[in-house]
């Protein structure tokens, strides 16, 4: 009896770890899925999105790698209907004019960059936004990643209609909603934007 009990526990330990394999692969695959398939959507319903997928949205981006781990970022969430529509009349390529639920704009905290490579900012705010659109997809909704900076007048302008402090840098502006369209999935692979080094 105490011999088949200890290979039914074998049995359950084997069959509980390929269980979590399976998880595990899974998990990978749809990872790499939403890689592969993210695409960028210029159109939106209207249909807002729930405070809720908001703060996941906002976790995903802060949980991006940083300088040091300096974190120089400040995120404004803008949800407020007239201020979309400005930043898409000043900004028509911003597409916050397109009926978004809201707009995050990224922006660098100039009093948190890592002083020896101030402008490692940059990256980090980058790695923040990737983090953003790919949580975007994940969740069926779309959004375009449209730049501000290095353009001192987008810089300006998008400061002016928020009311950005000066020491905050807006990098990009993100709008999210529900997509009006499904752009087709671009194959971005080219071997000829690699080289390895053996």
């Amino acid at each position: 009896m105490k011999k088949v009990t200890f290979i039914l526990a074998i049995a359950a330990v084997m069959v509980a770890c390929q269980t979590q394999e399976n998880k595990q692969e899974n998990m990978s695959n749809q990872v790499i899925e939403n890689i592969l398939t993210r695409v960028s959507v210029r159109q939106f319903t209207g249909e807002k999105i729930s405070a809720e997928q908001t703060e996941t949205l906002l976790r995903c981006a802060l949980a991006a790698p940083s300088a040091v781990n300096q974190q120089p970022w400040k995120i404004y969430v803008v949800e407020n209907e007239e201020l979309l529509r400005q930043l898409g009349e000043a900004m028509p390529n911003c597409r916050c004019q397109n009926h978004p639920a809201c707009a995050f704009v990224l922006c660098g905290d100039m009093d948190k960059v890592f002083q020896p490579q101030p402008d490692f900012w940059i990256h980090d705010v980058s790695a923040a936004t990737e983090n953003l659109l790919l949580a975007v997809h994940s969740m069926g909704l779309g959004a375009v990643w449209c730049g501000v900076y290095p353009s001192q007048e987008k810089v300006e302008m998008t400061r002016s209609i928020l009311g950005i402090e000066e020491r905050f840098v807006p990098l990009c502006i993100v709008p999210v909603g529900h997509p009006a369209e499904q752009p087709d999935v671009k194959d971005k692979y080219k071997e000829e934007n690699i080289c390895f080094i053996r």
